[in-house]
């Protein structure tokens, strides 16, 4: 393992990495006092070398890229999606192609977050020490220990992608994560809308209408001011006290005030930001009202469809040894049930060969349920 603090050393490593066919990365990361992650450190590992590489100390991280965008380096994750946005955020690109052992795992009969060591251990025989997994990662100088915790990280890396491939490839389910390996590496995902950041509060649910649409603009204002000032968003405002605020309708500030904590939370100035917020939102043409996701009020009930729809999923996923949560989410299958037909991925592709149409069937009334020696019998009609 080397330890990367300067330039020059990190240019050396790229340049031998760019020989290679797999880049194994990770990151290590602080976000509790910011809005956004500040990255600590940087692991990179091929099939030779680890590097653990120290954003503090080096000029240019943007060095890498070649890295992260050549085509014939497949770039090794897991659980990956924060890695990537940080990625994004620092260096403006995201990595492709790339492999998530995470997600990959959930084709081969493991759970569908089954975390890094424990993965490690079902493939590699490897126990990982424990001992710096809460370790604060911005102060320097790092401990051999840390540095070897980071790079244990990516350096099995490597090796778990191949013993996957080779067992995907096995299965003929390689091919089946391309869309999932696509989507990760989608610029879309990583650029959030603070216009429909209301919907994500908590307790969001209580409101009418109006509300919501106070709501949307309160919790713009919030997520835009979080930003500005890379600070988390509860500390300019917790969803407690936003949803509240907006269902007592506050116009003025001293309104707000009446909110537990808001006082203490907000300055005159933006107080009065709110309260404009308040006010535009409740004062909004009804036509530009925002709805939440019907599924979640007014929809019928569809709890049997569901409970007989779960056991179809349930005895497939164990039959193809592939996480249930994977081959068809709970979300997805009360889609299903109340008739949608598109943008649902138990719908689409190898999921749809699997299980989606069995479970259409299901529901026109086409196959029959019932118990036997090995338990659930599914029969077509008429067979």
């Amino acid at each position: 393992m080397e330890y990367i603090a300067n330039q020059e050393n990190l240019e050396a490593f790229v340049r031998r990495a760019a020989s290679s066919s797999v880049l194994a990365i990770d990151t290590e990361f602080l976000r509790e006092k910011t809005y956004y992650a500040n990255l600590c450190l940087l692991q990179l590992a091929t099939d030779t070398e680890v590097a653990v590489v120290d954003p503090f100390a080096i000029e240019d991280l943007a060095v890498v890229v070649p890295l992260l965008e050549d085509p014939s380096i497949v770039k090794l994750f897991h659980a990956g999606s924060q890695d990537l946005e940080i990625l994004y955020r620092e260096l403006g690109v995201l990595p492709s192609p790339l492999f998530d052992t995470q997600v990959a795992a959930t084709l081969l009969g493991h759970t569908q977050q089954i975390g890094y060591g424990p993965l490690v251990h079902s493939l590699c025989g490897v126990n990982l020490k424990k001992s710096d997994s809460f370790t604060d990662w911005s102060r320097r100088p790092l401990s051999d220990s840390q540095l070897e915790y980071a790079a244990d990280d990516v350096v099995y890396l490597p090796k778990m992608y191949r013993i996957m491939r080779e067992r995907l490839e096995a299965k003929g389910r390689l091919s089946w994560l391309d869309n999932d390996f696509a989507a990760m590496a989608d610029p879309a995902n990583y650029v959030s809308d603070a216009s429909e950041r209301f919907r994500r509060l908590k307790r969001v649910g209580q409101l009418n209408r109006r509300q919501l649409s106070a709501a949307r603009e309160v919790a713009c204002w919030r997520e835009l001011t979080a930003q500005d000032r890379n600070v988390p968003r509860k500390w300019v405002l917790t969803d407690e006290q936003v949803v509240e605020a907006c269902r007592r309708e506050s116009r003025t500030i001293d309104e707000l005030f009446m909110v537990r904590g808001v006082r203490e939370k907000l300055c005159t100035r933006d107080a009065r930001a709110v309260a404009a917020a308040l006010v535009r939102g409740l004062d909004a043409p009804v036509e530009k009202w925002p709805e939440l996701d019907k599924c979640l009020k007014s929809e019928p009930n569809v709890d049997a469809e569901l409970d007989l729809m779960e056991a179809i999923v349930r005895l497939r996923a164990k039959e193809n040894d592939i996480a249930m949560q994977t081959l068809a989410s709970h979300g997805d299958l009360a889609k299903v049930a109340r008739g949608y037909r598109e943008g649902v991925d138990v719908l689409r592709g190898w999921r749809r060969a699997i299980v989606g149409e069995e479970l259409l069937d299901l529901l026109a009334g086409r196959i029959t349920l019932s118990l036997g020696p090995a338990g659930l019998v599914v029969t077509k009609m008429g067979s």
